[in-house]
Parts: C-alpha cells; structure tokens; sequence
C-alpha cells in the first residue's frame, strides 16, 4: 500500500511549524519530497512522523500531538474555551510570536478546508473564526507599546475582501518587532486610504487578500496604493492568498510569517 502524501501544508501542520519550514528541511535533504507533475511539493506521512521521532529523542519516539488539531477541537468546543490562554502558552513554547502566528495561519487553513468538505458548519466556522479574532486582538492590545517614534504600519484587507484574520497575526509581527499598528480593516475607501498615505501618517502599507477576493478590485486598489507608496518612498507589503497582480512595482510579496518578520525587523533596526 502506498504511503499517505500530504502537502506543505498538511505537512507542516502535523509537524507543527510553519510552511517556510517543511520547506527548508526539504531543500536542506533533511525532509525527502516527492513531486508532482506540476512540481509540487508532496511528502509522506512515515517521513514526517520520523524527523519529529528523531527531533523529540530518536526513532521510536511517538510524534507529538498535531497541535493544528488541538486547535480546531478548542475553537471548536462548545463551551470553556480559552484561546488567549492557548496563545499564550505557544509563546512560552515557540519563544516568539511570529512562530506562533505561522502555526495559526495553519489553523485557519484547516478551519477553511473543514467547511469546504462539510465537517463544519457554517455557524460553527464564524463562531470558531470569532474567538480566534478576539483572542488574537486581547494578545496583541497587551504586548508592550512601542517606543517614542517607532515607525506605523496600517493594516487593511483587499477591497470587497471581509477577511481580518490574517492581518491580526500580522499585527503580532509587527508589535514583536517594535512597530506601531493602524488598523483600517475591511471596506476602506481606496480614496481615504491614498490620501492618508499621501499624509505621510505612516510608513509602511500591509495589504491583505484572501481566496475570495475579487481580482479586478484588487488590481485597480493595489495599482493606486502602489503609486502614492511609490511617491512616498514607503513600503507596500502584500500577503494572503489573494489574486495578486504580477508585478507591482516598490511591492513586497510574502507567503510565510517568518520572512515578513526579518523584513519588518530590519525596517526598525536601520
């Protein structure tokens, strides 16, 4: 019987740590890939299960528990769940918050692909999605302020896009690394969101799109916010897994939270 090959993805979310990981093992020869006729990635479940085995003490070590799924079954739970709690206790275990928001990023995906297939409802899907938001928002309002002149970053999801939960486990990136955060959200106006950039209120953009944004929107939001960034010699950041347009000048593009941290990191260090 052929062994079970998962994704990057599902991959890093049995191992417990970020895509950019499974990744690396991979191109370091420490994790064996497979690849499909389309160049993608695939890995088998035995080869997963042995790095951990090996990580956690030698072969024959039970792997550790999937913690992805420790976390869909809390946000999941009728009653007494405490996700700030759980953040909190990643972060003692990861030793920093953008370790911990790569493994939330996991869990949405999971959450995504368990209504997609009918394993959660609808209801259950927003009231899981909720608690997380929240308790993201609670962490995030309690790590210290930043310092007096600390650089801003405003947050804002692709036009037409409700999504908010990704740029939450941005925030944590940038509060880790000294940033102040303003918060624009969803359903911003392009127009006022040019005009404040033009104001020089900030000094950087993060702009979010999920799966379900609309690609005609975002190319005419980005194109404009791209140009006034441009002309304010500040940085635009796109991240999500939004329709992106392929080439936008003075624009950084990130799929892994671990990168985006070292990049906002040196933004404070220069």
């Amino acid at each position: 019987m052929k062994s079970e090959l998962l994704t990057t993805a599902e991959a890093a979310a049995l191992a417990g740590v970020g895509v950019s990981s499974v990744k690396r093992w991979a191109d370091d020869g420490r994790l064996a890939c497979v690849r499909t006729v389309g160049r993608h990635r695939r890995f088998r479940r035995a080869e997963v299960e042995r790095l951990l085995g090996e990580a956690s003490g030698g072969a024959g070590t039970a792997a550790p528990a999937d913690p992805v799924a420790a976390w869909v079954e809390l946000l999941t739970a009728s009653r007494g769940a405490d996700p700030v709690g759980r953040l909190l206790d990643e972060r003692r275990a990861r030793a920093s918050w953008y370790a911990v928001a790569e493994l939330v990023g996991s869990v949405l995906v999971a959450l995504g692909e368990r209504w997609a297939e009918g394993r959660l409802t609808v209801i259950a899907e927003h009231v899981a999605s909720e608690r997380l938001a929240r308790a993201l928002a609670q962490v995030a309002q309690s790590l210290p302020s930043s310092s007096a002149g600390a650089p801003a970053c405003l947050l804002l999801s692709a036009d037409g896009d409700d999504h908010t939960l990704g740029l939450s486990l941005v925030e944590l990136c940038l509060r880790e690394a000294g940033w102040d955060v303003l918060w624009a959200g969803r359903a911003t106006p392009t127009a006022e969101v040019v005009a404040l950039i033009g104001s020089g209120a900030v000094d950087m953009v993060a702009l979010s799109a999920s799966l379900a944004a609309d690609r005609r929107k975002i190319k005419r939001q980005v194109t404009a916010v791209a140009e006034v960034c441009r002309a304010q010699g500040i940085d635009l950041v796109l991240g999500g897994r939004g329709p992106w347009p392929a080439k936008v000048p003075a624009a950084h593009r990130f799929t892994d939270l671990a990168g985006f941290h070292r990049f906002v990191s040196r933004r404070v260090d220069t």
